[in-house]
């Protein structure tokens, strides 16, 4: 809440130098993730994060509840999510089979859900209380941690497991740039997150603060209209999946994302303010499962734990940058003008991605 207080040119540098750390472990994890059984890495990180909750509970009961403490347990968990993202990457790759588009779609929409559950729970905060909230994340990790082992053992991918961790790294970069389907997904969909989820995440509430006179809550509420949006479009994909050309679909919803932008930004009645919500929701449910999904298939498999964590780069680095140029322009021409980079990126990329990629030609495997 005290971020609404802030200026939009301090918001972001200050969103991007929170969200550094866990880009630099999100590849760390990737490298892990193709030298050992990505089961086990996600068994033993879920397990060490349902501890950081009991943490901080053991800072409210000793009254050492502080700025610093409440950090510590933020990086903790971030840390831990951004280790374990390419292990489920992978894992989810090896028990999908040829069926990995549903597959990825249905667990984007999980994961947009219980985001979804955890906005409506910090809005009621104060009726639930935060010693409740910390003890159900601990029984989410730990519980996450015992169902993953009743998954088999992974075979590893990867037999190099005695080079460097930055070797394997910079492998995972080679192999995203030499495999055109996952090299032009990146790019377009990393171009597109600078302006689009960097837009949602810093210019929208200020147009929610400044142009609506809206408060933390009623942000709170339209991020959960936002999400809701995308669960739903992945659960429609779900039913017409698998796509045989899905790079056709991804770049024609880069183009329809102006039509939403544009509704925003010319300051419309409140209504249709909630349905451009809801219509960014849903774009966004399908570019990036889409994204997701093209990368992930098209991946090498000794390989594809380290390209995860390269998409997951562009996903948690886009709008970081993003949210250092937006919120240099919402402060210099207002909450408004932070859309119009979202909305000539969108056209630029259609153009791009019909021009100078095989996307539209891409046929799923």
């Amino acid at each position: 809440l005290g971020v609404l207080e802030l200026p939009a040119d301090r918001v972001g540098p200050l969103q991007a130098a929170v969200g550094l750390p866990g880009i630099i472990i999100m590849l760390w994890g990737g490298a892990s993730a193709d030298r050992t059984d990505a089961r086990a890495v996600l068994t033993r990180v879920f397990g060490a994060a349902a501890i950081v909750p009991l943490g901080l509970v053991l800072a409210l009961e000793l009254g050492h509840f502080s700025v610093w403490t409440v950090t510590a347990w933020g990086l903790g968990i971030s840390a831990a999510m951004s280790f374990s993202g390419p292990a489920q990457q992978a894992v989810l790759s090896r028990i999908a089979g040829r069926d990995l588009q549903r597959a990825v779609t249905a667990s984007t929409a999980i994961t947009m859900f219980t985001y979804t559950l955890g906005l409506g729970a910090a809005g009621q905060l104060d009726r639930i209380g935060l010693r409740q909230v910390l003890i159900v994340q601990t029984i989410c990790l730990a519980g996450g941690a015992l169902w993953i082992r009743r998954i088999g053992p992974q075979p590893l991918n990867d037999a190099g497991s005695a080079e460097p961790a930055w070797r394997r790294i910079l492998e995972g970069f080679r192999a995203s740039h030499r495999q055109r389907p996952v090299f032009d997904a990146m790019t377009v969909n990393f171009a597109s997150s600078i302006f689009n989820a960097g837009g949602f995440l810093t210019a929208f509430p200020f147009i929610v603060r400044q142009v609506y006179d809206g408060d933390a809550q009623l942000l709170s509420w339209l991020m959960i209209v936002f999400f809701i949006g995308a669960v739903v479009s992945n659960l429609i994909m779900l039913r017409f999946m698998p796509l045989a050309r899905p790079g056709r679909w991804f770049i024609l919803f880069q183009l329809s994302r102006v039509v939403v932008l544009f509704l925003i930004w010319i300051e419309p009645a409140w209504w249709l303010v909630v349905t451009a919500v809801i219509a960014w929701g849903l774009n966004m449910g399908v570019t990036t499962t889409l994204a997701r999904a093209i990368v992930q298939e098209a991946a090498e498999p000794q390989t594809r734990g380290r390209v995860m964590s390269v998409f997951g780069l562009g996903l948690l680095g886009a709008p970081l940058l993003g949210a250092v140029i937006l919120g240099w322009i919402v402060e210099q021409y207002g909450p408004l003008a932070g859309l119009v980079p979202g909305m000539a990126v969108s056209v630029l990329l259609f153009l791009y991605s019909m021009a100078a990629t095989g996307l539209w030609r891409y046929r799923s495997t």
